[in-house]
């Protein structure tokens, strides 16, 4: 798997989630109060809508449309309606960059 330059960590405040786009897919790139940094496909497994558009709340991210969570950790679904996995992502940070580990 490649490691992929997204964004730049100060791009992302602290207990916040933005959106990265890349090759024709869309992710979500979280930043936790303590600096942990963590990816995720970027829509919803319910509805698809853009999870960067929801609240992070510690290591729960809640869908903007019906309120369901996932553990950004490792994309369990942690309310419902999701009820589906979001795959997650190995990230590192090199030179204030986020770089995401991507399948080919």
């Amino acid at each position: 798997m490649p490691w992929v330059a997204a964004l730049p960590v100060d791009a992302i405040d602290a207990d916040d989630v933005a959106r990265w786009d890349h090759a024709g897919k869309s992710y979500a790139i979280y930043r936790t109060s303590d600096d942990a940094i963590y990816a995720s496909d970027g829509l919803c497994t319910h509805e698809q809508a853009h999870l960067a558009d929801g609240l992070l709340d510690g290591y729960l991210i809640a869908c903007p449309k019906h309120n369901g969570r996932f553990d950004i950790r490792d994309g369990s679904p942690r309310r419902l309606p999701a009820c589906v996995a979001l795959r997650t992502y190995a990230v590192r940070v090199d030179a204030g960059v986020v770089h995401v580990n991507l399948p080919d």
